[in-house]
């Protein structure tokens, strides 16, 4: 009498050669991981230290640090998720719940396609004449925000769409069936339901933001400074929100930058930090969706 059944299966051996590349495929990703990062602490370590993170990089004083790089950074991903959320996912919701299927949703799509395929030093340049020449923002944290924007936006597409796809078309009859509106259907059942799929996109969004180096060199600048604080509430406000209007260098610039200027000890410090925002990052979308699920 055979044994095979469907609790003891006689494997055979080119499943087990498949099985084993396929999880060969995941070590080697993890490995991967582990053996980045681990060379870049590795490498950076020395740096990181408390003045790192509180100093400024300049010559004339004979200081090495990042915090106006981590202030730019902060200001271009607030400014940036602010405009691209908001118009990425209301396209989607556009695009999945209200437009019908013709030749305009095939033309907005192919556009939103086309956008995630242009390189990023392209997005720079149109940054650089448009925004920078012909609305007068020149080399600001605004402009390279407002580019960074134009980078992101098909991402957030996507990524809500694919989203609200995924939710049950019985979670959108049974709202509509119980006499709720379109947009309180939207609002109360759909977004709420697709959310953690919103937030990954949101989330990769921002490791954009933080990776990109080669349009802000176009728009933002590579300023280092912070901005003065200390001089009572008003001014102190007027000078955050003039910030926006001013040069500045991210993380990823100055990592260019000192690399340029052979300061590898630094890059690599640099490295670090943009690892751990990375890792922070990921594990702030799982912790949000889980609980949102």
């Amino acid at each position: 009498m055979k044994e095979d059944s469907l609790f003891r299966r006689h494997i055979r051996p080119a499943e087990l050669f498949l099985l084993a590349v396929v999880r060969g495929a995941a070590s080697l990703s993890v490995l991967l991981l582990l053996g980045i990062a681990g060379y870049v602490f590795f490498q950076g370590a020395p740096v990181l230290r408390p003045e790192f993170f509180t100093n400024v990089t300049s010559s004339l004083h004979g200081t090495r640090g990042i915090a106006g790089n981590l202030v730019n950074t902060l200001y271009l991903v607030l400014i940036a998720l602010a405009i691209g959320v908001p118009l990425g996912v209301g396209a989607a919701v556009y695009l999945n719940e209200y437009a019908r299927p013709g030749r305009l949703v095939h033309i907005v799509e192919f556009a939103i396609e086309t956008l995630a395929g242009i390189p990023s030093i392209l997005f720079g340049m149109f940054g650089m004449v448009f925004f920078g020449g012909v609305l007068g923002l020149h080399y600001t944290l605004l402009n390279g925000a407002l580019t960074l924007t134009l980078m992101i936006l098909s991402l957030i597409v996507q990524n809500t769409r694919e989203a609200l796809r995924a939710v049950p078309d019985s979670y959108r009859d049974g709202a509509l069936g119980m006499g709720a509106g379109k947009w309180h259907m939207i609002r109360t059942v759909l977004l709420p339901s697709a959310m953690p799929g919103i937030l990954t996109g949101v989330i990769l969004a921002v490791g954009r933001i933080a990776g990109e180096s080669a349009a802000l060199l176009f728009t933002a600048g590579s300023a280092r400074g912070l901005p003065g604080l200390g001089q009572g509430l008003r001014e102190d406000m007027g000078r955050l929100l003039m910030k926006a209007f001013e040069s500045g260098g991210t993380l990823a610039i100055e990592l260019y930058l000192q690399m340029q200027n052979g300061e590898y000890e630094l890059a690599f410090g640099i490295g670090c930090v943009l690892i751990v925002f990375v890792l922070l990052m990921n594990g702030l979308v799982r912790l949000i969706s889980a609980r949102i699920s």
